[in-house]
């Protein structure tokens, strides 16, 4: 394994040809090119803004032709009384249960993928309020890309096609964690023991720090 020092549009550019050449297959042969969708995730910390690099993904491929679906995983949690049942701070909860996986499934990723309804639902339930947003179902186009941002994602059994990962060394994940969420470091901890992100995602990108992102490559 190598580390690649690279620019943030070069990280774009790098992870919209994945997803231009990733089918709902997830098995790189191109399925997308002939109209099936391509679910994309980025993971990681908070600190690490996976939103703010998903966003980045939407315009270019556009310009690439391809419809986008941008889906926060924020919007598919648990009812509060379900994900807070352990209490607020509980950091098993908060891997294990706080993440709606069978929604986000059902309503957005199967149904978007092969044999799927077609149809997908933006978003379920105002993680702020929660309350249901009661939005609308929207048809999938052929080629959609649904772009997804999330911490703590990869080991959901979420349908997925192509997964990024944004990496944190354990002194920097501790360094960039707010004082007041210091109660998730044993979750990440978890994560990173248990699922191993860094094994399992189709890309890693080293995101200590944030004006200088690199890919990890073999």
């Amino acid at each position: 394994m190598r580390v690649q020092p690279v620019t943030e549009n070069v990280l774009v550019d790098r992870i919209v040809d994945l997803a231009l050449t990733r089918g709902s297959g997830g098995d790189g042969s191109g399925d997308g090119g002939r109209g099936g969708a391509v679910r994309l995730m980025i993971d990681g910390h908070p600190a690490t803004r996976p939103d703010r690099l998903a966003d980045a993904l939407v315009e270019p491929l556009r310009t690439a032709g391809r419809p986008v679906a941008r889906i926060r995983v924020a919007d598919f949690l648990r009812p509060r009384s379900l994900r807070l049942e352990q209490g607020p701070q509980d950091p098993d909860s908060l891997l294990d249960a706080w993440i709606d996986a069978e929604a986000l499934n059902r309503e957005v990723l199967t149904a978007v993928g092969p044999g799927g309804t077609g149809r997908y639902l933006p978003t379920l339930r105002d993680p702020v309020t929660d309350r249901s947003t009661r939005a609308p179902y929207a048809d999938a186009p052929p080629g959609l890309v649904v772009v997804l941002d999330g911490s703590l994602t990869l080991g959901a059994w979420l349908d997925l096609d192509l997964t990024v990962h944004l990496a944190l060394r354990p002194d920097t994940l501790r360094r960039r964690t707010p004082p007041e969420d210091a109660w998730t470091l044993p979750a990440y901890e978890r994560y990173a023991a248990e699922v191993d992100p860094e094994t399992v995602a189709d890309l890693v990108v080293r995101a200590d720090d944030p004006r200088h992102p690199a890919l990890v490559v073999s």
